[in-house]
């Protein structure tokens, strides 16, 4: 552990230094909070914008669009208010919230079936950038929730029976709904991601329920960027004890007892990381990783992506 927070620390990106001293070593503000816009990533990320706050291509264009540049430029710790940045969501929450996006949504047997980790992401962008209260924020939290579905999840498949969602499409919506908490104190996006986020407890983060084997080998292999890829990592990023589901606990039952609960929840999700790992450099070694038949799990997507997604 601490060879790996020396190489973090030793990294010469400002917002890398930020987010391991921060996030690891507990400092409140590190200096690093100042660089972040002299960090070469940083500026990368911003290099070729345009006048109207876009690079150039669609907002969504893989990987080079403005909603996926603002997810890592957020992650490295730009500051709220950050002009390019907030010129970049613009285009995002034009594209999101316009009439040609909002009347491709559909639902099926009463469940809406989105794509939400567009908006989940675009929402958790917004928030850390200070945008919480714009009017077309707030209707990406609102849909959001009018959106989950019964499980605490989102999914974008027309064919899924509606009794499991996407683990894919729910992480990024939990994360955007968490930092409208943070950022409103709004219940309702605490609650809608704290169900999100024992969804994916309930699963030991990858593992199916019937079977026990992991949903998808793809779920134990760490992505960075994610984009809108689901892992174990991510997940237990979501669930840690100061996430939402942490938080929660903290909030009722008293301190202790708060305290005691996610102790817990970040040794079990400690656990589970290390026995994805396990299970990840078995399947490198030729392993079986996986269900032993052609089981079904609705919580991976089947259906095609839409053309946005290809």
């Amino acid at each position: 552990m601490e060879a790996a927070v020396e190489w973090l620390l030793a990294s010469d990106e400002p917002g890398i230094r930020l987010a391991a001293k921060r996030d690891l070593l507990g400092k409140a503000r590190p200096r690093e909070v100042s660089q972040v816009l002299e960090g070469g990533k940083v500026r990368s990320l911003l290099a070729g914008q345009q006048e109207d706050g876009g690079f150039g291509v669609h907002p969504y264009g893989k990987w080079r669009g403005a909603h996926w540049r603002l997810v890592s430029l957020v992650e490295l710790g730009v500051p709220a208010g950050e002009p390019r940045c907030v010129a970049a969501a613009g285009t995002v929450l034009g594209w999101l919230t316009g009439p040609g996006h909002r009347r491709g949504i559909r639902a099926v047997n009463g469940l809406v079936r989105r794509c939400a980790s567009q908006e989940g992401n675009a929402l958790a962008v917004c928030c850390r950038l200070g945008l919480a209260d714009d009017r077309r924020v707030r209707l990406l939290a609102e849909s959001l929730l009018e959106w989950q579905w019964p499980d605490g999840g989102w999914n974008c498949d027309l064919r899924a029976s509606g009794r499991r969602s996407s683990f894919h499409e729910s992480l990024p919506p939990m994360w955007g709904l968490y930092e409208v908490w943070r950022a409103t104190g709004d219940e309702d996006a605490r609650r809608a991601a704290n169900r999100t986020a024992e969804l994916f407890l309930e699963h030991r983060l990858f593992r199916s329920l019937a079977s026990g084997e992991a949903m998808n080998p793809s779920f134990t292999v760490l992505h960075y960027p994610p984009y809108w890829h689901y892992d174990v990592s991510a997940g237990a990023r979501g669930a840690r004890s100061d996430g939402p589901s942490g938080r929660s606990a903290s909030s009722g039952g008293g301190r202790a007892a708060g305290a005691e609960a996610a102790s817990h929840r970040t040794l079990a999700l400690g656990r589970t990381l290390v026995e994805a790992a396990g299970l990840h450099r078995q399947q490198r070694r030729g392993g079986r990783l996986g269900p032993h038949g052609p089981q079904r799990d609705d919580h991976v997507e089947r259906a095609a992506r839409p053309q946005d997604r290809a």
